[in-house]
């Protein structure tokens, strides 16, 4: 890319989405973070600017949709649906990268992939073909980020257009180790259930960061 397009996160007041908007704004993107709830928006922006030096918006999250040119999805499973279709109306022409995984509680580290198929998949149907989504950033863990480093992990990166999958591999470069390209966005469906994969490695082995590498790759220059 060679301007950097403006960046909202939608669920951008939980800790993953604050994470990422964190890390971006830091990189020098504009920012917008979403929430149901404007104010909570606007409180998490203000803080986040005020860490970094560097303006940050809030808003809700249609009025962020419609303010960005890549939306980021990194709301709760039980709200995703309602909220794509909530954003509708304000995505034509954009990006969707869709972070959700369909965690049903209380057993998150047991794989439940919903009869619906994949979270992305489902945005797309309700999107339209008119709104190119991807998936990308379900096994990325946010403890780092808020202290301003990188993802300790490589990102899979799932799209149907190889020009998307391209543009978020880039912000997969500023937020983890590596973005990888995964392939279509039918593939999204094993980073989605890997998730419970790893919170259960987390558990076992009393740690807080698992996540994935990919070998065999050059290493990024």
């Amino acid at each position: 890319m060679d301007s950097k397009p403006t960046i909202a996160l939608l669920g951008g007041t939980g800790d993953l989405g604050s994470g990422m908007a964190y890390i971006l704004a830091a990189a020098g993107y504009r920012v917008v973070v979403g929430s149901r709830v404007k104010d909570r928006a606007e409180r998490v922006a203000e803080e986040i600017s005020a860490k970094l030096g560097v303006p940050v918006e809030g808003d809700d999250n249609r009025r962020a949709a419609g303010s960005a040119e890549i939306v980021i999805l990194c709301v709760p499973y039980s709200n995703h649906d309602t909220i794509v279709e909530e954003i509708t109306p304000v995505m034509a022409g954009k990006i969707l990268v869709d972070v959700v995984v369909p965690l049903v509680p209380p057993k998150v580290s047991l794989v439940q992939l919903p009869a619906a198929g994949s979270p992305a998949l489902v945005a797309q149907r309700i999107l339209g073909p008119e709104v190119r989504v991807a998936a990308a950033f379900h096994n990325v863990g946010a403890k780092k980020l808020h202290g301003g480093e990188r993802a300790d992990c490589d990102v899979l990166v799932f799209a149907d257009e190889a020009s998307v999958r391209r543009q978020v591999v880039e912000l997969a470069n500023v937020i983890a180790t590596r973005g990888v390209e995964g392939g279509p966005l039918a593939n999204a469906v094993a980073a989605e259930a890997l998730a419970s994969v790893l919170i259960a490695i987390n558990r076992r082995y009393k740690i807080s960061g698992a996540g994935v590498r990919i070998t065999g790759l050059p290493p990024i220059e």
